[in-house]
């Protein structure tokens, strides 16, 4: 998505240890006609898979999420990172290391929100080495639904995690791919380098 990439040119910063930084536009204040155009491309992306529920985690990814499933006209369910007293019941639970805080977590959702019958897209604001996403995976085959794909706002494909996701057979669609990042330069995945 050539605006979201011209965004992070623009206006993102490379931090050390591989952190972009985009919280002016995208993760904490939201620039929310950008957000709206990025949604009607996920649901563009995504038309006719049969999408019921939205799934990310929280809380960076909520935004982006939510914009999606709107577009979809669908609910979104966002995975908690640590129990607490508003949650009962039965939950679907899976430990993950996060990237950018190097700590892990036990991301949780509750079974009334995600079950059998649900088809479920996976969005969020970043896929780095995928493991938010496979924890996400692994809570939806916990809960008995059927994963439909993931869509990601920005993808650092040098990481990685979205080409082994697709190796593995999971339809990964990225609104922007990065491809080489440093405190000089950003190169996006272009579609001739993706196939």
């Amino acid at each position: 998505m050539k605006l979201l990439e011209e965004r992070i040119l623009s206006e993102g910063k490379v931090l050390p240890g591989g952190i972009l930084k985009v919280g002016s536009f995208l993760n904490q204040q939201i620039d929310t006609e950008l957000l709206s155009q990025m949604a009607a491309e996920c649901a563009r992306l995504f038309e006719g898979a049969g999408v019921n529920k939205v799934l990310t985690i929280e809380s960076s990814g909520i935004a982006f999420a939510t914009a999606a499933a709107m577009a979809l006209r669908v609910p979104m369910v966002f995975a908690k990172k640590h129990r607490s007293s508003n949650v009962d019941g039965l939950v679907c639970s899976v430990a993950i290391r996060s990237y950018t805080r190097g700590t892990e977590y036990n991301a949780l959702v509750s079974r009334d929100y995600l079950g059998a019958g649900d088809r479920v897209l996976i969005a969020d604001d970043f896929l780095a080495s995928s493991s938010a996403v496979r924890g996400l995976i692994s809570l939806i085959k916990q809960s008995g639904a059927e994963l439909v794909g993931v869509c990601c706002a920005v993808e650092k494909g040098f990481q990685g995690g979205g080409d082994r996701l697709r190796a593995a057979g999971v339809r990964v669609e990225s609104l922007a791919i990065i491809e080489e990042m440093t405190e000089k330069q950003i190169i996006f995945r272009t579609e001739e380098r993706a196939q």
